[in-house]
This record gives C-alpha cells, structure tokens and sequence, in this order.
C-alpha cells in the first residue's frame, strides 16, 4: 500500500473525513440561516464577513483535533488512549453519519426553499384554487411584475422598480416575444392578486417577479419566472453581490429569462441584452430615483426628480438616459408651474433632449420628448416626425406609442386615433391615460357602457383626470346633477389659476344651465382682459361647449395656452363638437394653429376637404 493510501485509510479510520464532511455542511447552514437573520436587525455587514472568516480559520484546528481524538458514546477519547476499541470507534462513526445526513437534509431543504420558493412570500405570488381561469394568451408572452423591497429599512422601492423595468425593456426588444407594458405591469404593485389573475387581465402565459434586499453594499436579487395559467413556477434564482453588480446580475435574469422560454435572440445574442446606459452604479441609483418620481407623477417631487438625475449627470457626464430624464421632468414639471417659468423649463427640456440624442442618437425616449415639446409649441409637423424617430428606434414604448396616438386625436384624426389607442390599450392594457382617452371617445360616439367600462377602469388604475370621463358618460345619459359635480370637480383640478368660481361656473354651463352662462362669459371676459401670457386651456373649451365656438376657436388660436392637448383632444378628438367644425372660424384656427400645414404633408380628415381658396372644409 503506498503512503497515500495508507494516509487516506488513517483518515477514514480516524473518522476524519466525517468530521470534515459534519463541518463543511454545519457551516453552510449556519451562515445561510446568519445571512437571512442578520439583515432583520439591522446587524452591520462586517458580522457576516466575521462569521465566515471565523469559519474558515476554524476548519484546521477541528482537523487537528479529529485527528488527535475520537468521539465515543462516552465522550472524546485520545486516539492512544488503550480503551478505545474498534466497536467504540464504529459507534462514533455511525452517529456521525447521522449527524452528516440529517445536516443534509436540513441543507438540501433551505436550498429547494431558496431556488423553488424565493420570493412566493411576495403578496402577488399567493396562488389560491378558486381565481378565475386565464384568458387566453400567447405562449410567448410575459409580464414583468414590480420587485418587491425586502431591504430592512424598506427604502429601496425605487430600486426594486428599476431592476424590473431594465429587465422589462431588454426583453421587450426579443422578437417573437410579447411584454406586458410597465404601467400595466407594475399596476399590481403591492395588490396581493393571485399570479393567475394577473396573467389573465395582462393575456400573458407568464410572469416574471422578483425581491430586492439591499443593505449597504451588499445586494441580493430573487427573481422567479411562474406560468400564470396554474401558478407553476418553471425557474427560480437567487443573485447576491454588491452594488457594482447590479448591471452583470440584470443581464443574468434577462438571459435565464429567454432561455426557460426559449426565446431566440437572433444575430445579437452576443451583445448585451440589459444597457444601463452607464457603468457607475451610483449615477445609476440616482437615475433611478429621479425615474421613480416620473413614472409615478408626483408633482411635488418633480424638483426632487430633477435634482437626482442632474446628480446623475454629476457622477457621469456621458450618461444619455440621465439628460433624457430631464428632459421630462422638466416638460412635466412646466405644465403645472406659473405661466412666466413654462417658456424657460421647455428650453431646458430641449436642450436635455437634445444632449441625450448628442450622446446617444439610438434612444427613443428624446425623440418622444422632443415631439410633446414641438406640440406645446404648435410644430405639429416637426412632432409627427419626432414621434415616427421614437417609433422607429422602439416601436414598443408605450408611451411612445400612446404619444403618437393623441397625437391623431389632436389634429382631428379620430379614426387613426381611435385604432391606435386600441394598440396602446394592447401593448399596456391598464394605462390610466389611454383608457381616460379611449372612455371619452366611445362616450362621445354613443357607445356609453364601453365608456363606462373604461372609465372605471382607468379609475382603478390610477387616472388622475377620471372625473371628466365620467362627467361625459353621466351628461351622456342625462344625468345632468352627476355629470355637473364630475365636471366641477375636473376643472377645479385644472383651473387653479383661474377665479375661484370659476369651476362651479363652467361646470353649471357645461349641464346646460343657461342662467350660468351670463356669469361664466363674465369670468372669461375678465381673465382675457388680463392679457395672460399663457391662457388656461378651459378658457376656450367652455367657450366652444357653450356654444360660443367662433370665438372658442378664435382665443385658442390666438393665445398659446398651458395645455394644448386639452382643447385639441376635445374639440378636434371627439365627435362632441359639430359645431366647431363647422365654424366659419375654423379654417382660420387650422392655418394659425399649424394644423392645416399638417394636414397638407399628411391628409386631412375624410370628412375636410379643401376649397378653391385652399382651405379646408368640413362636414
């Protein structure tokens, strides 16, 4: 026998290698157990490095001592002691093998709970037997749910959000597979509805949701994918590293992803499918942050918005995505301060825009900035080729996709709108603005329970103007008391900077309320007389709505006002107003406004045509 077999049969004799095998798994477990437990109270991150270093450093001496002494039903005994014999030595032995297994066991279980369950504490993963079957949905289909913020602190929700709208927009690109849109998506946030409920109102096969738990720099991320037709879950990872990883673990889900749904990624399978758009993970954290005020809306925080993603700016100059979150922050931000500051927040909306496409020509999200920017300045036209630069480089933004839908509405193309908006509803189907869109237009062409329907569903998902879609569906029916209080309620909203009674006023004409009239033309009267230098865009709404519609469409053309869309969504996107186009001002207000120039490169109407004077005519 050489010396190395005889050292390996001393080893096995001594029930060393036992020993070794005892620790290895003992040692496992327990930093498993300290690394789930720790993080609740808040212990700091060194108590784990500690743990495993203290770990490590130990093996040699348990080593040493296996080797010194045997472990007996009567205790340790030295390996030279004469009492110990060979029937003492297998009875040591064989609880040792026990230990060894039932330690694996323990062990195996916290991993099937690691990989299998992970995140199935999370409120949307709670599956139950009575929900209501799937609808049907194409097996290449997905949605990518909220992560859920299991941070100790509870203050990385942002971060959460991030994570999965990366990884939603890198899957959204694979041809052949079809993503949920993000509002619609994250529209469940914090909702507890069961996985197959989901799946079912989003018509995809699966779903894919996560957690995050970030403290400090260390960083965990337990992302599972589930089908949501029966609630079985086909892939479940956990990725732990530091701050600095975050890009490599985003690009590792988004892969793990196509690969269970054996997705092709074609020619580009080699580049990376999640672009963060910068390699410095703080500029990153701050990109998010300033993300989460936009996509939330939050008007009191657009400063805050504002300020993170210039501190993103700070830590990387090159970072395009930053200065195109700018950019709407900004835009936003102008539609609800005093008219004097909107001229100079547009300006720095463009030039944000415009530094991002410098930067980055590739990105759709400037593109689409830059065309709501064009609309606030009446350059339909340079919108429209805005918007068709934005669908090119990502045909499946939805905000893209909605921007360029109102955008048939505003210049009176309802038909196109009405189509487009049904792509939108398809690609993100709880998008709260372009259900409050799509109720008003099937209100305003009579079909009042598609309305209704939709109305309650923007309602639920969040529309923050769902009062003046149900006032339509209420007038509508003839419920005139309902129809004035949501009207009312509307235009105090919107009509901050107008009189106080000014929301009572128009909302009473708006129901027909002749003896309101006198005193809503008073109102009007005065507030024009101030010469504003942006007018409330209600001001030639009620006009028009009261039947003032030449002098309606006269003051919208002749006043830039704070909010375009809203006049133009209504009077030129609804069948409410046959008046306004019949007008003998209209064809004026469509030279002013640029309209007719868009008409002319993209075609009117059906129902316009143009006259032996060159302009247009509608019927």
């Amino acid at each position: 026998m050489s010396a190395k077999q005889s050292l390996w049969a001393e080893l096995k004799r001594r029930n060393v290698i036992r020993v070794a095998l005892f620790y290895v798994v003992s040692a496992w477990v327990l930093l498993q157990v300290a690394e789930t437990v720790l993080p609740l109270f808040d212990v700091p991150d060194g108590v784990l490095r500690g743990l495993v270093i203290l770990l490590a450093l130990g093996f040699v001496p348990v080593m040493v001592s296996a080797w010194i002494y045997e472990l007996t039903p009567q205790g340790l005994k030295r390996e030279s002691d004469p009492a110990l014999s060979d029937a003492l030595r297998e009875q040591g032995a064989r609880r040792l093998n026990i230990a060894v297994i039932a330690l694996l066991l323990l062990a195996i279980s916290l991993f099937a709970y690691e990989r299998l369950l992970g995140i199935s504490t999370s409120p949307a993963a709670q599956v139950t037997e009575d929900t209501a079957p799937v609808a049907s949905a194409e097996s290449q289909s997905i949605a990518v749910l909220a992560f859920a913020d299991l941070s100790p602190a509870g203050d990385q929700e942002y971060f959460g959000d991030g994570i999965a709208e990366e990884i939603l927009n890198a899957l959204v690109r694979l041809p052949g597979l079809r993503v949920a849109g993000r509002t619609s998506s994250f529209h469940f946030k914090g909702r507890n509805e069961d996985l197959r409920t989901i799946g079912a109102t989003l018509g995809v096969a699966h779903i894919l949701e996560g957690s995050v738990r970030k403290q400090g720099e260390r960083l965990r991320i337990t992302a599972q994918l589930v089908r949501s037709e029966d609630g079985f879950h086909l892939w479940s990872e956990t990725y732990d590293g530091t701050d600095a990883d975050i890009f490599a673990l985003q690009e590792r889900i988004a892969r793990e992803v196509t690969r269970e749904l054996k997705v092709a990624l074609g020619a580009g399978e080699d580049q990376r499918l999640v672009n963060a758009g910068t390699t410095n993970p703080d500029a990153y954290a701050q990109y998010l942050r300033a993300t989460e005020v936009f996509n939330r809306r939050e008007t009191g925080r657009y400063e805050e918005g504002i300020a993170s993603a210039q501190q993103a700016l700070r830590l990387d100059p090159g970072y395009a995505r930053a200065h195109s979150r700018l950019a709407t922050l900004y835009f936003l931000w102008a539609n609800i301060v005093a008219s004097d500051r909107f001229d100079s927040l547009m300006a720095e909306a463009s030039s944000h825009a415009r530094s991002a496409l410098d930067l980055d020509p590739g990105l759709a999200e400037p593109h689409a900035a830059l065309a709501v920017l064009h609309w606030a300045n009446r350059r339909f036209v340079d919108a429209t080729e805005a918007i068709q630069r934005a669908l090119a480089a990502d045909p499946n933004d939805s905000t893209a996709v909605f921007w360029a839908a109102i955008r048939q509405c505003m210049v009176g193309a309802i038909g196109l709108c009405e189509r487009e908006l049904d792509d939108v509803l398809a690609l993100d189907p709880l998008m709260p603005n372009a259900l409050g869109w799509r109720a008003r237009l099937y209100a305003s062409s009579g079909d009042l329970a598609t309305a209704q329907e939709m109305v309650d569903r923007a309602r639920g998902a969040g529309l923050s103007w769902a009062e003046i879609a149900w006032a339509y569906v209420a007038l509508e029916r003839g419920d005139r008391e309902a129809a004035q209080a949501y009207f009312e309620e509307f235009y105090r909203i919107f009509g901050s900077d107008l009189t106080p009674e000014a929301p009572a006023a128009f909302a009473a004409v708006r129901v027909g309320d002749q003896q309101a009239r006198a005193r809503a033309l008073a109102i009007i009267d005065d507030y024009l007389a101030a010469s504003p230098m942006r007018i409330n865009s209600l001001v030639p709404v009620i006009l028009v709505a009261m039947g003032e519609a030449e002098r309606g469409l006269e003051v919208f053309a002749d006043y830039p006002s704070n909010n375009d869309s809203m006049f133009l969504g209504e009077v030129l996107g609804t069948h409410f107003y046959p008046n306004a186009w019949a007008s003998p001002a209209f064809p004026a207000f469509l030279r002013k406004t640029g309209i007719a120039d868009y008409w002319d490169r993209f075609g009117a109407p059906e129902r316009c045509r143009k006259d032996a004077d060159g302009d247009y005519r509608c019927g």
